[in-house]
């Protein structure tokens, strides 16, 4: 069973131990495994959204990563301190708790590992992780609230499991479709349902979006590189290795229809720009340089199969996130 997300517990958590708060005094009361584990949520719940994180102290997690927004962003391309803006579209932090690789080109093979990027990346939150430790530890109230979960100051790697324990509880799994599958055949709507069979049959799409989460964790070249306007290497900057040159993380498609724009670098700004471009790859982008071969050219899908499509895509939206599906019409 899917865990609700971490605002809740970690809310509690921080209401009934005062000393939580940044500059409160106090001494931390001994707690149980189970509280421990719900001090180290709510410790990364206030780190997600603490701009101190930031060499400016303008930018925190939750900047880019909007709760609003399924946590992800509204814009192709976030902006860090100093107004600097990113170079890939950013992606949802819902439902990383399964993942085995993190970024659109898994450089980190954790979230805990993945939560430090971020504040050093010069374009994002731009603070050595050294920097970031001092002042942490230098605020009465981090550094109880550390001591309390991790049993010490803030280090590293207490900061990346704090960051990530919070990040762990954002599950996303009431959906329309959810529904349906545990057997409400009128959960979605007969649109959906034939969207569903496209989806997994002449669609092709459950070729990479699979499993509970909708991706198979590994890495793609769906034809988003040239080498000239498209010349974003993904994977193949990681691994140095020219084959892999265009390949990014296929992401999940939980909550999809509220997260556009779309792809790695933000170029498609509605669910249908993306049929559109499954549907008929080489007419967006003719000169794509290793694409995929489970991605050999036009799908023939109808207009109607579109629809369709989109209808079982939107039908992944989480009940909590609903209200943006009118918002994005």
């Amino acid at each position: 069973m899917r865990l609700a997300l971490g605002l809740g517990l970690a809310g509690v958590v921080l209401a009934a131990m005062p000393w939580l708060a940044s500059g409160a005094a106090g001494t931390a009361a001994p707690v149980d495994a189970g509280g421990v584990a719900a001090l180290r949520i709510a410790l990364g719940e206030r780190l997600f959204f603490e701009p101190l994180l930031s060499s400016d102290r303008s930018v925190s997690c939750a900047s880019c990563h909007k709760p609003e927004y399924a946590f992800a962003d509204n814009v192709p391309l976030s902006r860090g301190v100093a107004g600097r803006l990113g170079r890939r579209n950013t992606p949802a932090v819902l439902n990383t708790a399964a993942r085995t690789s993190m970024f659109w080109d898994g450089r980190a093979e954790t979230l805990e590992e993945q939560a430090i990027f971020p504040i050093e990346n010069p374009v994002e939150m731009d603070l050595p992780v050294a920097q970031a430790l001092e002042r942490l530890n230098a605020d009465p109230g981090y550094r109880e609230a550390f001591q309390a979960a991790y049993g010490g100051p803030a280090t590293a790697r207490s900061l990346g499991r704090a960051l990530a324990a919070y990040q762990k509880t954002l599950e996303s799994g009431d959906s329309p479709y959810d529904r349906y599958a545990r057997g409400d055949d009128l959960a979605i709507s007969e649109s959906a349902r034939r969207g569903r069979m496209l989806f997994i049959g002449k669609g092709k799409c459950a070729d990479c979006h699979s499993g509970e989460d909708f991706t198979s964790d590994r890495f793609r070249n769906i034809g988003l590189f040239n080498g000239s306007a498209l010349s974003d290497r993904g994977r193949g900057e990681v691994t140095g290795n020219p084959a892999d040159d265009g390949q990014f993380k296929v992401p999940s498609l939980r909550n999809v229809a509220v997260t556009a724009p779309y792809m790695h670098n933000g170029m498609f700004a509605t669910l249908r720009e993306v049929l559109d471009y499954y549907n008929d790859p080489d007419r967006i982008v003719p000169d794509a340089h290793g694409r995929d071969a489970t991605m050999p050219g036009s799908l023939g899908l109808a207009p109607q199969d579109l629809d369709d499509l989109e209808a079982f895509l939107v039908a992944l939206t989480d009940e909590r996130y609903a209200p943006l599906l009118d918002a994005r019409r």
